[in-house]
């Protein structure tokens, strides 16, 4: 038995966790149809997404992992702060906002170095 476990424990992983990723999807596309965009239900998922991205990116300049963990502080909300100016200023433009994140943080780190 534990050498027929120790074969297939892999492919039990691998089917769990296809099974957990997917069947939730399959749920989602399920009662997609049946939820009205104005439900509570459908603000209150859309509320959890939202405060889940919102948590990630606060964890992302807060506490940083690799690379992005060796520019100050101050740079991390200094690109932050651009990113939400210029996601406002050009029309709510999500590819605005990353660029001008983006650029302000490598700008920074470029003309006064990390730490």
């Amino acid at each position: 038995m534990a050498e027929a476990l120790s074969t297939y424990w892999p492919y039990f992983v691998v089917l769990a966790g296809g099974l957990v990723t997917y069947g939730i999807r399959v749920f989602g596309v399920a009662l997609a149809g049946r939820i009205s965009v104005d439900s509570q239900v459908f603000q209150w998922v859309g509320c959890i997404a939202y405060g889940l991205l919102a948590a990630l990116i606060a964890r992302m300049i807060l506490m940083p992992v690799g690379v992005l963990q060796e520019a100050p502080l101050v740079f991390r909300i200094a690109g932050t702060a651009a990113a939400l100016a210029a996601f406002f200023l050009v029309r709510r433009n999500v590819f605005a906002g990353c660029i001008a994140g983006v650029g302000t943080l490598i700008a920074l780190t470029a003309i006064f170095g990390l730490e």
